[in-house]
């Protein structure tokens, strides 16, 4: 049997040598691995592909325009809308309007009915009573209606036809009977 003999010094170098190992076991377990090196895998050989042909496009035909009127009627009925129309016509034609009371020979009378679709454009003119003797002023008056579109929309009726009085002086200054400021 044999004995084991340690002294001091003995021990000492045995848990130095001991303490070495538990370091450089602890400092083996901390070490990560390297990191993977990537490899791009090689290109792929270019295949030459014919290009596609474009699809035929479907072109939806144009909306038509759609004119928004700058302004709208409430009236009910034809009678009313006859002021908003003879109304716009005096903001429209400031110039030519007659001011004050018309002298009693006039140039030409013609009552003239207008129709007005739901966007204030003029569809139709018909003379109820024309001033034939002086056709030249009933193309002007003609002419000067349709030129004044578009009237206020009538947004309650959706269409209207009015009729109104063109009092007309000889210098090309007309009043209408709605807004007439009389005759003397």
């Amino acid at each position: 049997m044999t004995v084991l003999r340690l002294t001091a010094a003995g021990l000492s170098q045995h848990y130095k040598a001991l303490s070495a190992l538990a370091v450089t076991c602890a400092m083996a377990g901390c070490a990560t691995a390297p990191a993977p090196v990537a490899v791009k895998p090689p290109p792929a050989p270019a295949v030459a592909v014919a290009p596609k042909p474009p699809e035929p496009m479907e072109i939806a035909p144009a909306a038509p325009a759609v004119v928004v009127p700058a302004f709208v009627s409430q009236a009910g009925t034809a009678r009313d809308y006859r002021r908003d129309a003879a109304t716009h016509l005096y903001e429209r034609l400031r110039e030519r309007v007659f001011k004050g009371k018309m002298p009693p020979m006039l140039q030409a009378v013609g009552v003239l009915q207008v129709d007005i679709n739901h966007q204030g454009a003029v569809t139709d003119v018909r003379w109820m009573r024309a001033p034939k003797h002086v056709p030249a002023v009933m193309a002007e008056i003609e002419r000067t209606v349709r030129a004044a579109a578009p009237y206020p929309a009538p947004v309650r009726m959706g269409q209207v036809t009015y009729t109104d009085t063109w009092l007309w002086h000889k210098t090309g200054r007309f009043q209408l009977d709605t807004l007439s400021e009389g005759q003397l």
